[in-house]
């Protein structure tokens, strides 16, 4: 099986799991779990922030920091392909008694400016401009990264209008792999920021949520009352801890496989256009007279998998299970569809 339909299916390495099976563990609710807080603290300092809270995704972190940072009738702002939009089951209605106002970025990056254009002016009729999301990279933009300029402008205007601002960071060490910035430049950019460590590091599960100690502290109390509250959950934390260590650079890899499947892609005449990869997410179009269904029951024959990313897109996700000897037989059988 060449699984390409997600970063989130790759299986912990004999490695991972020895670290795992290894951990020093404790009860997390009562905060005595050593290799959790030594998870949360490692990456709290990464990125220049006062302290991290793990939980067991990255919807989980994103739900929570809408909670803390909003109230009801309160909007938040990000981009129609947002993650907290599109594939949240709308939770931030749902948890946090919000609206959303949807901006038309670029792949799902929106401007500083575009913000300024969308907050609402302060009448009885209209909801609260609180809190802006972006996420880097964003899934649905095919893995686009935000420029570290761009991030500092919307900082600078999230705080001159007093609006909170978070980072969905999914796949960020994709973005600090691909961008060669470093993760202290993000340091006093956000109020809280999400980092998952289950797709492209490779870890089984998991996310940590970062801020300073206050957002943290009151953090704690809604992913209890989220039902995010875990017991000797360092078994967890530790391959969490080791893909930080052992799977960042080797993301460059994932990179180099994404835009050779790309090339190849573009060979295929049944192909109408692929969006240039800038990090490990490659989706393509099929021409008007392809049924995409038809192409991925074709590969799933072949034991290949992919999945639909929209009316005639498909999305292909390269990752530390697949190599390339492996998207050479990818090409070699789509040639042959």
């Amino acid at each position: 099986m060449i699984d390409l339909r997600s970063d989130t299916v790759t299986k912990p390495t004999p490695a991972m799991l020895q670290a795992m099976m290894t951990a020093a563990v404790g009860d997390d609710v009562f905060h005595e779990d050593p290799t959790v807080q030594k998870l949360e603290n490692y990456l709290a300092e990464l990125f220049g922030q006062e302290a991290g809270l793990f939980c067991p995704s990255g919807t989980m972190c994103n739900q929570i920091a809408m909670k803390v940072h909003t109230q009801p009738m309160d909007e938040i702002i990000c981009d129609k392909l947002s993650h907290v939009y599109y594939y949240e089951t709308g939770g931030y209605a749902f948890n946090s008694g919000c609206s959303i106002r949807l901006i038309d970025g670029d792949r799902g990056r929106i401007t500083a400016q575009q913000i300024l254009d969308n907050i609402q002016a302060d009448y009885d009729w209209l909801p609260v401009s609180k809190l802006v999301v972006v996420e880097n990279t964003c899934n649905k933009g095919g893995g686009a990264i935000y420029a570290i300029e761009e991030l500092q402008k919307i900082s600078a205007v999230c705080r001159e209008k007093g609006l909170k601002l978070h980072l969905d960071g999914a796949r960020m060490f994709n973005a600090l792999v691909a961008s060669q910035t470093n993760a202290k430049d993000y340091h006093n950019l956000f109020d809280s920021i999400s980092i998952c460590l289950s797709k492209g590091l490779g870890a089984p599960i998991g996310s940590v949520l970062l801020g300073d100690k206050a957002f943290i502290k009151r953090a704690r109390k809604v992913r209890k009352a989220f039902g995010g509250g875990m017991r000797q959950v360092g078994l967890l934390a530790a391959a969490g801890l080791y893909a930080l260590k052992n799977n960042v650079e080797r993301l460059e890899e994932d990179h180099a496989n994404a835009w050779f499947l790309a090339e190849e892609l573009n060979k295929l005449p049944y192909v109408s256009s692929v969006i240039p990869p800038e990090t490990n997410i490659v989706i393509f179009d099929v021409a008007s007279s392809v049924n995409p269904v038809d192409l991925i029951a074709y590969l799933e024959k072949y034991g290949i998998r992919v999945v639909q990313f929209g009316p005639k897109s498909i999305r292909m996700v390269t990752h530390l299970d697949v190599n390339r000897e492996q998207l050479e037989e990818v090409v070699r059988c789509m040639e042959g569809f």
